[in-house]
């Protein structure tokens, strides 16, 4: 893993050294896993979040608020029933550290005009991927759809709406061209036609598993102090917010954990294939001594110097690769955060058609739970029942603080209607309320009446089930 951003924060195997060797083999490999599932033993990994105090000039690590979630979504091709795998030795990375601005409409434009330029570009896929979820769980009606804006707000709109903090969101391309991981850990992929659903580009015909990362940071710990967030890698803007992971299941597991992990009592524990460790076992693996790279040991990462861990130049506008040239900088990462458990959960969810309305909220997903229900995202194996027996299915790898949970019980899966014949899926929403996630269904239903044309109309409704 070859990196410019020395401070992040990761889910791995105890023998991850954040350096270039680190692979498959190496991380398979390790004596233990932070995940809850101990056949998990890939590389997640994103940068952390810093705040810069005008007065002093120092920077203060942000906490993070409930550790990181690494989704796996199973959103097969048209006409397939199943993703595929990551195969053995296989990495990629989503962002561009180097991005610093956003030059496309704000709000999106309507999905319905991805198919022409410049939103069916993976240029702006890319940026699309990116999203900033403004937090305030006191106040239902300000909630976002996940991956609803793709640069972070600037302070005086965090300190004002963003009581609960802000949710960092990494859609990862899933569209493969087949081959090995080149040296970029990019150009192998590319994203489908709606970022995180779709139709995959020509050459890119190999539908992988679509990994999504969510982090929450609590930014509001600051509010009414003067002063800037800053990204590790010396990003204010957001746009240059990046992730990485590196493929550590066994190829043959994941492959069968993809097609059949899909029970609907919402338990994790009646998937059979996954083994699930005790929390106590998910924290206390970290990286062995042997493997602690030099300048992680070195690391002053919590805060009080008036540079970030690694002297990344800080650069709002423009290319930051520019000024990162006279800087510089190490090429190996560090994390100084605690490594967080991770647990897998799995769900069914209907296949979502392309959106035809302006009313529509972008895709998103978050942590299940059953309608009106709580859990700690670690706790629970969720699913809901499907609409129609093609339909794709959804899996979730959920890293988890290192706290323990508070105790709580799944609410039992909830009894679905049968839709009308004219309703169809065309936009899912995914509301996070703490711990509380309610999955949106968005239909569509047309009614034609007999009264003038201003009265012709498309009634917009939901549904609550569970991811």
């Amino acid at each position: 893993m070859n990196r410019t951003t020395r401070v992040s924060v990761a889910d791995s195997s105890s023998t991850i050294g954040f350096s270039n060797s680190a692979a498959t083999a190496e991380l398979l490999a390790g004596d233990c896993t932070s995940c809850q599932v101990t056949q998990d033993k890939s590389a997640y990994w994103t940068p952390a979040l810093y705040f810069q105090h005008s007065d002093t000039g120092e920077f203060s690590l942000v906490n993070q608020v409930g550790g990181m979630l690494a989704y796996y979504l199973l959103r097969p091709n048209a006409g397939s029933a199943n993703v595929t795998a990551f195969p053995h030795g296989f990495e990629m990375i989503a962002g561009d550290t180097n991005q610093r601005e956003f030059k496309y409409p704000v709000p999106d434009v309507d999905k319905s005009n991805w198919n022409v330029e410049p939103y069916n570009t993976q240029a702006f896929l890319r940026q699309a991927a990116l999203g900033f979820n403004c937090l305030d769980y006191s106040n239902p009606a300000a909630t976002e759809g996940s991956l609803y804006r793709h640069s972070l707000p600037d302070k005086a709109y965090l300190d004002a709406h963003c009581r609960s903090g802000v949710r960092f969101e990494l859609m990862f391309p899933s569209c493969w061209n087949g081959k090995p991981t080149p040296d970029d850990k990019k150009s192998h992929m590319a994203y489908p036609s709606l970022v995180g659903e779709g139709d995959c580009p020509s050459g890119f015909d190999i539908r992988l598993n679509t990994l999504f990362f969510e982090t929450i940071w609590d930014t509001h710990a600051f509010a009414g102090t003067a002063g800037q967030f800053v990204i590790a890698n010396g990003d204010p803007t957001g746009n240059g917010y990046h992730g990485d992971f590196i493929m550590g299941w066994d190829e043959e597991f994941l492959q069968e954990a993809s097609n059949q992990c899909t029970d609907l009592s919402g338990k994790i524990e009646d998937c059979p294939l996954f083994t699930i460790q005790p929390l106590d076992n998910s924290t206390a693996c970290n990286i062995a001594e042997s493997n602690m790279p030099a300048q992680l040991a070195k690391d002053v990462a919590a805060g009080g110097a008036t540079t970030l861990p690694g002297n990344p130049p800080i650069v709002s506008t423009g290319d930051a690769s520019d000024a990162a040239a006279s800087v510089s900088v190490s090429a190996s990462a560090s994390s100084s955060a605690p490594s967080s458990p991770v647990s897998v959960s799995v769900s069914i969810a209907p296949a979502a058609s392309t959106p035809t309305s302006s009313e529509q909220q972008p895709p998103s997903s978050s942590a299940a739970t059953a309608s009106g229900g709580q859990y700690a995202p670690d706790a629970v194996f969720a699913a809901k029942s499907p609409s129609s027996s093609d339909a794709p299915a959804e899996v979730s790898t959920a890293a988890t603080p290192s706290s323990s949970p508070p105790e709580v019980t799944p609410a039992p899966s909830p009894a679905f209607q049968s839709s009308a014949s004219t309703q169809s899926y065309f936009s899912t929403e995914y509301q996070t309320k703490g711990q509380e996630v309610v999955e949106v269904l968005w239909v569509e239903d047309v009614v034609t009446v007999t009264a003038p044309s201003a009265r012709k109309r498309h009634l917009h409704k939901h549904r609550r089930g569970v991811l």
